[in-house]
């Protein structure tokens, strides 16, 4: 097998050597390439690749030595076995100092030839089967490592980055998909957010259909032209949870074609585990949902709310944000519960959830703080935006009837409160308290919105 896989390079400025060397080593059935100088065997190894390269040690023009070191600076660099006839101690030294796999003086028997180059193929395959074999081993840890991260915060971007350096690529990008259809670039790498935001759009219909790493079908071809993009470079990869398409990780400049060192087999096993771990991912979830959701109304709850906080102004401060945080509190709601009983109370507070859903940007997060009281964090959001955020809140609650589909049309109205962060404090709990301190300002009016400026002195 060896024999017919390697290729022997053999180089001497003398005829009678080149084809003793040529014909002993075809009889051993390998393929075999000569040169008669250093230069066209340096100019040939930039060109083929070849497993063991023959060389004199002197020629005119470049001698063996410089073979050698230019055969070594390959990346993939052949084992070189020097051949003289005037050795020397330190000849010898200085060729396998210079990273020489053997040394041959001549003459020679020809069974030693034979001896040294399938002993020097056999080291070879040997050191490729080891490589092959730790390369393995690395992958199988890396998926492994994967299968196990169960924040997708921090999985998707390692996918992401272990494809491209698994791929030979430098560019690509993770999407999510919200309510499985509005696709949201969550991860980038060196491309912008603009290409990445299109080529998802562009893909998106095929994405779905794809059951593992695959390339755009070539209908895509040219729309992929028009935003600069090869087809032939592009590689997608879905991400389920279950049956469900949540997102997508995908590369951009992979090699045309791809290198013969990759794979299929490991990046399948590599993508398996990716995909296993998004779905593991998505599982744990979809259990903090759980215990970070209110039932009633299906917005985030008061102890969600402190995460979120926490991680909001660790962002701020990372970008120099702001934002604000905003108290809302229903007036009068009581009232509802007393006319109607407590589950139109409940019902009411249902409607209250989805009106303040359309109310805010799906970057903002809302939360039924307890009982017939809401807050929103307003992500990047000064106290002037605050305001009329609140404001429009309060005129979309003033205004709706509720419980109208049970033929008891009601009205409520809202109170709101808030503080901005870093304006107004950099602290969480004094941040959290002045919004409250504002929204109970506001109370002993009813249907107004307070800042913390509307807040008495004597009362900070």
């Amino acid at each position: 097998m060896i024999a017919v896989q390697s290729r022997i390079l053999i180089v001497d400025d003398e005829l009678f050597f080149r084809k003793l060397y040529r014909d002993l080593l075809l009889e051993e059935g390998y393929r075999v390439d000569i040169c008669d100088s250093g230069d066209d065997a340096i100019a040939l190894l930039q060109q083929r690749q070849v497993d063991v390269v023959l060389t004199d040690m002197v020629m005119p023009g470049r001698n063996g030595l410089e073979v050698l070191r230019a055969a070594k600076a390959l990346p993939n660099p052949p084992d070189v076995i020097l051949v003289t006839g005037h050795a020397s101690l330190e000849s010898a030294i200085d060729a396998l100092k210079s990273g020489a796999r053997d040394y041959l003086v001549k003459p020679f028997n020809p069974e030693e030839l034979k001896h040294i180059v399938r002993n020097c193929l056999d080291q070879r395959e040997l050191l490729t089967e080891n490589d092959q074999l730790k390369r393995q081993i690395q992958l199988f840890q890396t998926g492994q490592t994967l299968s196990t991260v169960i924040d997708l915060e921090i999985l998707v971007p390692q996918a992401l980055d272990v494809l491209l350096r698994e791929m030979g690529a430098s560019s690509g990008c993770a999407y999510a998909l919200k309510n499985g259809v509005t696709p949201t670039v969550t991860t980038l790498k060196n491309i912008p957010v603009e290409f990445a935001e299109q080529m998802v759009d562009v893909l998106l219909p095929q994405i779905d259909e794809l059951t593992g790493l695959e390339q755009p079908g070539e209908d895509f071809a040219d729309q992929l032209t028009k935003l600069q993009y090869r087809r032939e470079q592009i590689w997608l990869l879905p991400l389920r949870d279950g049956t469900v398409l949540k997102g997508g990780i995908l590369l951009c400049d992979a090699p045309c074609p791809l290198p013969e060192t990759i794979s299929f087999g490991e990046l399948r096993y590599l993508c398996d585990q990716i995909v296993l771990g998004f779905a593991n991912a998505c599982r744990y979830q979809d259990a903090q949902e759980l215990m970070y959701t209110d039932d009633l109304t299906g917005l985030y709850n008061h102890r969600f709310m402190q995460v979120s906080l926490n991680r909001e102004i660790k962002r701020a401060q990372r970008y120099g944000l702001k934002f604000s945080l905003l108290f809302l509190d229903l007036d009068r709601f009581k009232e509802i519960n007393d006319a109607y009983g407590h589950l139109a109370g409940s019902a009411a507070l249902q409607e209250v959830g989805a009106l303040l859903v359309d109310c805010v940007r799906d970057v903002d997060t809302l939360f039924r703080f307890g009982g017939d009281e809401f807050a929103v964090i307003l992500v990047e959001t000064d106290d002037t935006t605050a305001r009329v955020v609140a404001e429009r809140i309060r005129s979309v609650i003033e205004g709706h009837a509720f419980l109208k589909d049970r033929g008891n049309p009601s009205y409520v109205t809202v109170t709101a409160g808030f503080a901005t962060f870093p304006t107004d404090s950099v602290e969480k709990e004094k941040l959290l308290d002045l919004a409250d301190r504002a929204m109970y300002v506001g109370k002993t009016t009813r249907n107004v919105i307070c800042g913390v400026k509307d807040i008495p002195d004597d009362d900070l």
